[in-house]
């Protein structure tokens, strides 16, 4: 399955990075996630983190995480390593004034061939809409300060 979606933030890419690479607090804007803790001491590249997450509102899998690039405050990409595998990335592009044009691409696949890709159809159009959530939730954070 593969997700796209943006928008205009009116904040600086400082700010809105300083908000995304918290990792623990990134529950507070993402409605499928439960928590978030890093394993070890590394925040940045290579980092290992855990996430638990919610289907359909029901905690269901602890999702882990490498992060794979790292560029402050443009780009963080991580790979899913869990049940759910793929990757995801966050591009982050100055606009005019204090505004960042942000990108989020998810890539993802589940086991069992066939009747993952199937589950996955049927669940895209979900997570979708839980990203544009995310979203929005994110700016009121960001545009707040």
């Amino acid at each position: 399955m593969k997700l796209h979606v943006e928008r205009v933030l009116r904040a600086a890419p400082e700010r809105v990075w300083d908000v995304l690479s918290d990792w623990e607090r990134q529950a507070d804007w993402m409605p499928d996630v439960v928590w978030m803790r890093v394993e070890g001491t590394e925040r940045a590249g290579g980092a290992r983190i855990l996430a638990r997450t919610r289907v359909l509102g029901v905690p269901a899998t602890t999702d882990v995480l490498e992060v794979l690039a790292w560029e402050p405050p443009r780009r963080l990409r991580v790979a899913h390593r869990g049940l759910v595998t793929g990757w995801g990335e966050w591009r982050l592009e100055p606009g005019e004034g204090a505004t960042t044009r942000f990108e989020w691409d998810e890539h993802l696949r589940l086991p069992y061939g066939a009747l993952g890709e199937a589950a996955l159809r049927v669940y895209g159009p979900v997570q979708r809409a839980m990203l544009r959530r995310s979203l929005g939730s994110l700016a009121t954070i960001v545009e707040s300060a």
